[in-house]
């Protein structure tokens, strides 16, 4: 990958002629030592205040090239953030993400589409500042604050509930990222079909088998958690993905003991993943599919599994196990953190509560790839391969969103 690096930008140059990238995403990559592949991709990223001081200036150049993309003449940006938003973490991410846009020349104001703000709130965040949250107004075609008419809407908000009235049928602004990557939409297997297409054809570019940027996967739909035969049917998926697996770390000569993570396929689900070595426990594999429903198959019932290829991590902070998160706008990437868990182990999911962040991988963003370092010693080779894994996931979501749109009849 790094001494590919001139194909690898001009073939990213080639594809973002053809493609629009969304307009900002975050992607969680896993590095396994023989194996860097990513596990999620968010369109409506949290987490902007774990960003350094250094990292701002990539993020207000890149704020600036992707609004004058869309909307050059743009001078006001309203900002519509997640429900019920209390957590001053959150809020913190998002006084970050409206600092971002200030810098790049916009107006920001903090519209907010919960039921519960009706009117103006004010919030004080642990380092002093204060951010405001104000009512959505509706307009018969436009969207807005009292006083302030935007030209451009971005979303912080992902939609799990479905689209919300307010936000349809609005012709005469931009609305960022657009109704059908919302949560309730979106299915991870999509995304990661996508991203098995650019991860084959950056392999063929590269001379490389693409597993070792792709983690399989499998979709079991419409599942019935008290209809044996649907039981048999996921086992059979589980049993599938393994043995897939097996065969590659057998060619690899890789020793660990290969298992697959089952989530809800609904990108709006967030009821964390089950691990599974073996499928052949059917009850046990019920009861811990069970815990992504909610805790009863009445409640909430996920109909739509993704079965993916673990991947385990190797990177340890302070002794705990961690992920780098991938932070990008428009085509670029700005920066990133580590996710780390102390009471996880590699093989486990580290987005979970008791998590903790720190900036650490990359902390010499702003540094370009070092020939001739070893790749895993050097912090900034590093980090240009975790961008392109990054951005490879940004390529596979734009995509996914082409496909999605159900205004583009060409992709129908």
């Amino acid at each position: 990958m790094l001494d590919s690096m001139p194909a690898i930008e001009r073939w990213f140059r080639l594809e973002w002629m053809e493609h629009t990238p969304p307009f900002y995403s975050s992607v969680d990559v896993r590095n396994a030592g023989f194996k860097l592949a990513p596990v999620a991709t968010n369109l409506y990223p949290e987490g902007w205040n774990y960003l350094t001081p250094e990292m701002m200036p990539l993020a207000v150049q890149a704020a600036m090239a992707a609004i004058e993309k869309i909307c050059p003449e743009a001078r006001n940006l309203l900002l519509i953030p997640e429900n019920r938003s209390t957590s001053t973490v959150y809020l913190s991410g998002l006084a970050q993400l409206r600092r971002i846009f200030h810098m790049a020349g916009l107006n920001v104001r903090i519209g907010s589409i919960d039921p519960a703000i009706k009117k103006t709130t004010s919030f004080e965040l642990p380092n002093g500042e204060t951010i405001v949250l104000e009512p959505v107004i509706r307009g018969k075609r436009r969207l807005g604050l009292k006083d302030f008419d935007p030209c451009t809407i971005l979303l912080n908000n992902d939609l799990r509930a479905g689209a919300p009235g307010i936000l349809e049928e609005v012709h005469e602004q931009y609305l960022l990222p657009p109704l059908h990557a919302g949560g309730s939409i979106r299915r991870k297997s999509k995304h990661f079909k996508c991203y098995e297409e650019v991860a084959k054809r950056l392999g063929k570019l590269l001379g490389v088998d693409p597993w070792l940027v792709n983690p399989m996967f499998a979709r079991c739909g419409e599942l019935n958690l008290d209809n044996k035969a649907d039981m048999e049917s996921l086992s059979n998926s589980v049993d599938v993905v393994l043995t897939k697996v097996r065969r590659k770390y057998k060619e690899y000569g890789i020793k660990d003991k290969p298992f697959v993570v089952l989530k809800a396929d609904q990108a709006a689900h967030g009821n964390g993943i089950v691990t599974l070595r073996d499928a052949k426990d059917l009850d046990l594999m019920c009861k811990k599919v069970l815990t992504l429903t909610g805790g009863t198959p009445d409640s909430q019932r996920i109909h739509e599994l993704l079965i993916q290829e673990g991947v385990p991590s190797c990177e340890r902070l302070n002794d705990a196990v961690a992920e780098p998160v991938v932070f990008m706008m428009d085509r670029y990437v700005v920066g990133g953190f580590y996710r780390v868990h102390a009471d996880r182990v590699s093989d486990e999911d580290l987005n979970a509560p008791g998590s903790g962040f720190l900036p650490l991988a990359f902390e010499q963003s702003t540094r370009l790839p070092q020939p001739g370092s070893k790749p895993g010693a050097s912090v900034p080779n590093r980090f240009y391969m975790y961008g392109v894994v990054g951005r490879l996931a940004m390529l596979a979501a734009s995509y996914e969103l082409e496909a999605t749109d159900p205004d583009a009849e060409r992709y129908q």
